[in-house]
């Protein structure tokens, strides 16, 4: 198989651990969730300006720095995101945009697909999604609902393929 087009552009992104806009960001998905916190610049973050006390001394003081989602952000930079980006290596069928995430028991859901691929690369199909915080860390059992079936799948550490040039 010789993969051309945006099979090839998807195969690639996806192994690299790229998110697509539309199917893994949107304007739903916080940076944090995400996990692209390292594009906020600091200077956004870390908002400081200069203001006199009631001595007349000045004092920095955390301002309010206008940028959209910006307590959201911050929240979840301190208390933790609800879900998190995660890459996932599926047994069997590959799992597309929209298949369920469950436990490891395949009861309780706690996430979905975004982007799913039979690598060609790595010759396991891949995935990425969204899964409920707490069962994000790398190793975790799970399964994924595809066709009416459940699979079993582990969370893997995202890129699925090292990148190989010098940054």
């Amino acid at each position: 198989m010789q993969l051309i087009g945006l099979g090839a552009r998807d195969s690639l992104r996806l192994e690299a651990g790229m998110c697509l806009y539309g199917n893994d960001l949107d304007e739903s998905v916080s940076p944090v969730e995400a996990g692209l916190t390292w594009v906020i610049g600091t200077s956004l973050l870390h908002f400081f300006v200069m203001v006199s006390d009631d001595a007349g001394k000045d004092r920095r003081s955390e301002s309010s720095a206008p940028f959209p989602g910006r307590s959201r952000i911050l929240s979840e930079i301190a208390n933790g995101p609800v879900r998190r980006r995660v890459g996932l290596e599926i047994i069997g069928s590959p799992a597309r945009e929209g298949c369920k995430i469950f436990d490891s028991a395949g009861i309780q859901e706690i996430g979905v697909i975004t982007s799913g691929i039979p690598s060609p690369t790595l010759g396991a199909n891949i995935a990425m999604g969204y899964v409920a915080s707490g069962q994000h860390k790398k190793g975790t059992s799970v399964k994924v609902e595809v066709r009416k079936k459940m699979r079993d799948a582990v969370v893997r550490p995202m890129p699925f393929v090292p990148s190989k040039y010098f940054k």
